[in-house]
């Protein structure tokens, strides 16, 4: 099952990605801080190249099509987690345009890209609370081992046909840039 312990991996780097733009935001909110779109811009990236491309596919395509197939008792639950990865999809395109009218308009365009960091990062974590609470047991009961293997071949970066990736070191190396991007206390960056 190392499988669920690489998908829980990829839900924490997203939290941390989360947690740090809402620091972000409050840091600008509360005490003025400058906005360091550089650092807003690679984590709004790495959210929608890893966990919208790359990351909620290949749920879609290997975890829920197998638990599908296997209990097919949890049908209408993957049905409610693919329609939010594609609501996700649809609200990371609203961060990244409430993200460029901040950029470009200033401080008065600062309310609607904060609610929108709010409200995405919200509704990733109820999405994943979903996945871990309930879907992740249920795969643990009805998969088979072959399952498994299968599932972690896909997330360990195995080459897949609908992608153009053959490894994950794409995507640690974005994680990467927004750690060394961002300041302390969510990264090693210089001060903001």
């Amino acid at each position: 099952m190392d499988a669920v312990h690489t998908l829980l991996d990829e839900h924490r780097s997203l939290a941390a990605v989360l947690h740090g733009m809402l620091y972000l935001v409050r840091e600008i909110r509360l005490y003025g801080a400058a906005p360091s779109f550089k650092v807003f811009h690679a984590m709004v990236y790495y959210i929608d190249a890893f966990i919208e491309r790359f990351h909620h596919p290949k749920e879609d395509a290997y975890l829920f099509r197998r638990l599908r197939l296997r209990f097919p008792d949890s049908t209408e639950l993957i049905r409610q987690l693919e329609s939010e990865h594609r609501a996700g999809s649809e609200k990371i395109r609203l961060l990244e345009q409430t993200l460029t009218r901040y950029e470009e308009g200033g401080a008065p365009e600062f309310g609607a890209f904060a609610e929108a960091v709010q409200s995405y990062a919200a509704f990733h974590w109820n999405h994943m609370r979903v996945e871990e609470d309930q879907l992740f047991p249920l795969a643990r009961i009805h998969l088979t081992v072959d399952d498994w293997n299968e599932i972690a071949a896909a997330f360990a970066g195995q080459s897949d046909p609908l992608f153009d990736h053959t490894s994950t070191e794409h995507y640690d190396d974005l994680f990467r840039r927004v750690v060394n991007l961002a300041p302390a206390p969510i990264g090693v960056g210089p001060p903001g």
